[in-house]
């Protein structure tokens, strides 16, 4: 049984390797920017990870389990938490969604309010700078801000 946990994980990664290689083929740029082009990155990260869940499902580990029923909850928060965060990124802007998405992880795994605050802070302003300033990667200020980026 704690083997089939590992085999079946691989399996589900594989499939959604496969399903981020399509949407990343998919892709329709009207212009290049770089020689291999914007498709490249997402590709190549799905090939990484089929080959690494392919190792899940040949070679699992001894000591693969399911989780608890505390952890699985908790890792099914997780998945929600992101799955908003995804929804409402280009609603509210990166900073707004990446602020609550952060807060909300941080009291998930139970930090203290005063902790999750300064981490939302620092982690929705930090990477925004990070990719704005840093890296030139324009992000969605929002509906309600959309002059800020």
């Amino acid at each position: 049984m704690k083997l089939a946990a590992d085999r079946i994980l691989g399996l589900a990664l594989i499939g959604l390797a496969a399903f981020a290689a399509a949407q990343a083929a998919n892709l329709q740029i009207p212009f290049s920017y770089e020689p291999v082009g914007p498709k490249a990155f997402p590709i190549v990260l799905s090939v990484v990870l089929a080959a690494l869940s392919l190792v899940l499902v040949f070679r699992p580990g001894e000591n693969g389990h399911w989780p608890d029923k505390a952890l699985a909850l908790k890792l099914l928060a997780v998945l929600g938490v992101l799955l908003v965060y995804a929804l409402l990124f280009t609603r509210l802007g990166f900073i707004v969604t990446t602020f609550f998405a952060v807060l909300a992880l941080a009291r998930l795994f139970e930090a203290t309010w005063l902790k999750a605050l300064i981490a939302a802070v620092l982690m929705s302003l930090g990477s925004f700078y990070l990719f704005t300033q840093g890296l030139g990667i324009s992000l969605p200020g929002g509906y309600w801000l959309p002059d800020f980026t």
